[in-house]
């Protein structure tokens, strides 16, 4: 009896316990949910405007421009040589790393939009940014959008928005909206607030675009009652060029490039506090036209306007860097450096100035040859990445989604898509090839197509397909119907094997056809 007794004053104990642990699991769940945030690292996605492979100095040792900043973030991370943009010009580019897909499946699959065409990425396209969310990082996107906002049009107009209207017409984003007939009053109904931004102050396109105005979450931080008759119109889309066009009272084209770096440092030192990660995508608004570097930077380059605000955003990017730093945030906090796609530099400039801005490559932006999309691409991954190594991985931008998927451990089939790859096994050295990764396609401004399988790159037409001239080639009798290089042994894409290698055209005419027809990804396996 006295056994059965201390047995059952044994089971009130252990239950006293059990009750007692089951009510601290909530605790323990949410500290080990705290532990896991607090691991995940920052990720700030530095992304210049029209900045050429040649144009940073660790690249190109030889030019005319001085990058400290940028060669001390290739230091302490990898760099990459063979990384490139999914399109040689802005907006497909930008809709590419967002989103992971090639921008030629969008409802704009040549062009790009202006400031007052409507967003192009689609209601129900997971971001990059809605990726991040479900693990609870506060995101931003500061500077240059050009991925289009759903403005308002006002009520007398309203019927242009229409779904059947604008299914046949794709007003606003095949032709830009009439900004007489949009409601400024009333903020846009779709923008980066409704794709996964918490936070968002941005110019709605390119810095020679009207209108000439930011947004705060999607609102007007200020009407755009000004007027601007436009700059430098006649200098061939160069030097201080930016088109006429409504703009805002007090806004000053010298000052956006500071502006936006120092609202990215505020974003910074406001969500360092370690309670969660954040995510900064920071595309900034420049070497863009127009070329518009502050006082203290001009003359400082050998390359003109555009080297002197090469430089300017160096310096931007030293700023960011260094608040990192200051905030003790670097050790815990991912750093990518890359271009949106070439830099749009004629080859007068070229001959005047001495300086490669594309480096050793063909072309420039626009083009589908290798100076249109081959961009610099530098990835400071603390405790991954090891310091000053160098990937000749060949790469594209639309990594950024899979990349960030596989970082999270996330297998939510919602953010799949056939485009996306990770390069996480690359930047921690596991791997020297992107696995799995079949290909990667190009576009140019004009619509060619390029696809690029290890050495061997063809182009679908003759031509630069861009803005280099030649830039479309009608074939006569006998001539090659399209464009192959083999880069290990041509670079600069001088000599056209199109005739000589009839298998490999075959192999990647089909590769190409097979990867804009499916709807899933297409997988290789690499031994990496």
């Amino acid at each position: 009896m006295d056994k059965l007794k201390n047995r059952s004053r044994d089971n009130k104990a252990f239950n006293v316990k059990a009750d007692g642990l089951k009510s601290m699991l909530p605790f323990f769940f949410l500290l080990l949910s705290s532990f896991a945030r607090a691991q995940l690292p920052n990720i700030v996605y530095i992304l210049a405007d029209d900045l050429g492979y040649g144009d940073i100095s660790v690249y190109n040792p030889d030019g005319k421009i001085s990058t400290p900043n940028i060669d001390r973030l290739a230091r302490n991370g990898m760099r990459f040589t063979d990384a490139h943009t999914a399109s040689a010009v802005c907006t497909p580019s930008r809709y590419g790393i967002l989103t992971g897909r090639y921008p030629w499946r969008s409802r704009l699959p040549v062009g790009v939009l202006r400031g007052y065409s409507r967003t192009l990425i689609e209601e129900d396209q997971p971001t990059v940014a809605t990726l991040l969310k479900t693990s609870d990082y506060r995101t931003a996107v500061i500077g240059k959008w050009h991925l289009g906002l759903d403005w308002v049009p006002k009520e007398a107009f309203k019927d242009s928005i229409d779904p059947a209207y604008y299914k046949n017409n794709m007003y606003g984003i095949r032709s830009e909206m009439d900004p007489d007939q949009i409601d400024f009053l009333v903020p846009p109904v779709r923008g980066p607030r409704t794709q996964g931004f918490d936070y968002s102050y941005i110019l709605p396109a390119s810095l020679d675009m009207p209108p000439y105005v930011y947004l705060e979450n999607d609102a007007l931080t200020e009407m755009p009652t000004g007027y601007t008759p436009g700059n430098e119109l006649e200098s061939g889309y160069t030097g201080p060029f930016w088109r006429a066009g409504l703009m805002a009272p007090s806004f000053d084209f010298y000052q956006v490039l500071p502006v936006f770096t120092n609202k990215a440092i505020d974003f910074i030192r406001n969500h360092a506090d370690g309670k969660a990660p954040f995510f900064l995508y920071f595309p900034m608004p420049a070497p863009h036209t127009p070329w518009v570097p502050a006082s203290e930077f001009t003359g400082k380059s050998g390359a003109g306007e555009y080297g002197d605000y090469v430089q300017e955003v160096d310096a931007a990017v030293g700023r960011v860097l260094r608040t990192l730093d200051s905030m003790r945030l670097t050790g815990n906090t991912v750093v990518v450096f890359a271009s949106d796609n070439g830099p749009y530099w004629r080859q007068n400039f070229a001959d005047r100035y001495h300086h490669k801005a594309t480096g050793e490559f063909r072309g420039m932006k626009g083009d589908i040859f290798e100076g249109g999309h081959r961009v610099p691409f530098i990835v400071s991954y603390p405790g991954v990445t090891r310091p000053g190594t160098v990937s000749n991985a060949t790469i594209a931008l639309t990594c950024l989604m899979a990349t960030c998927k596989d970082m999270l451990g996330n297998r939510d089939k919602k953010f799949e898509t056939g485009d996306s790859y990770s390069i996480l096994p690359v930047l921690s050295g596991e791997a020297s090839i992107v696995r799995d990764q079949p290909a990667i396609v190009h576009i140019s401004s004009k619509g060619f197509m390029a696809i690029r399988k290890g050495p061997w790159k063809l182009i679908n037409h003759l031509g630069s397909g861009g803005f280099s001239d030649p830039a479309e080639i009608i074939p006569a009798p006998g001539d090659p119907a399209g464009q192959l290089y083999n880069l290990e042994t041509d670079v600069h894409e001088d000599h056209n094997l199109y005739n000589a290698y009839p298998e490999n055209v075959r192999e990647l005419s089909e590769l190409l056809l097979k990867i804009q027809t499916s709807k899933t990804k297409i997988t290789q396996p690499g031994k990496g």
